[in-house]
């Protein structure tokens, strides 16, 4: 059984939410959608090797690398005209960048809920984080080196 621990990359950045008055939030999920950095070249043109999120309302695509040490990286795409999905995106990959498949699969399934956004947009578009989560825990689960 896997014990859910935030990882301190993730906590860092809910965090730095909750510390800002509910109003400001917005703003900060701005800022992370501008910094979703693009997808490595092997990928860029191929989207047949993304997964497409489901429970986004924009075309929002990942695909997870784990490599033979167990490190995760995460790669996501999203319209820049879908701001905050694409900042949900962009929390992910940041958020995710360098830690071991364990600690990937280790983060509570409620961290979409937990950074203070709730109130501020709409219950579908945490569903779409939450969506883009389990999509990059299943993958991590699939590419794991044994």
């Amino acid at each position: 059984m896997t014990t859910h621990v935030l990882p301190a990359s993730l906590a860092e950045i809910r965090d730095e939410f909750l510390e800002l008055p509910e109003a400001d939030r917005l703003q900060l999920l701005l800022e992370f959608s501008n910094e979703l950095p693009a997808v490595p070249e092997k990928y860029d043109g191929h989207p047949e090797l993304r997964e497409r999120v489901a429970e986004c309302q924009s075309p929002v695509y990942i695909i997870v690398d784990v490599d033979d040490d167990g490190v995760v990286a995460m790669h996501a795409t999203a319209p820049r005209e879908a701001p905050t999905t694409r900042g949900f995106a962009s929390i992910l990959v940041q958020g995710i960048a360098g830690l071991t498949a364990d600690a990937v699969l280790a983060i509570p399934d409620d961290f979409p809920q937990s950074i203070g956004l709730t109130r501020a947009v709409s219950p579908l578009r945490i569903a779409g984080m939450a969506g883009m989560l389990r999509r990059v825990k299943r993958q991590v689960a699939e590419k794991r080196p044994a």
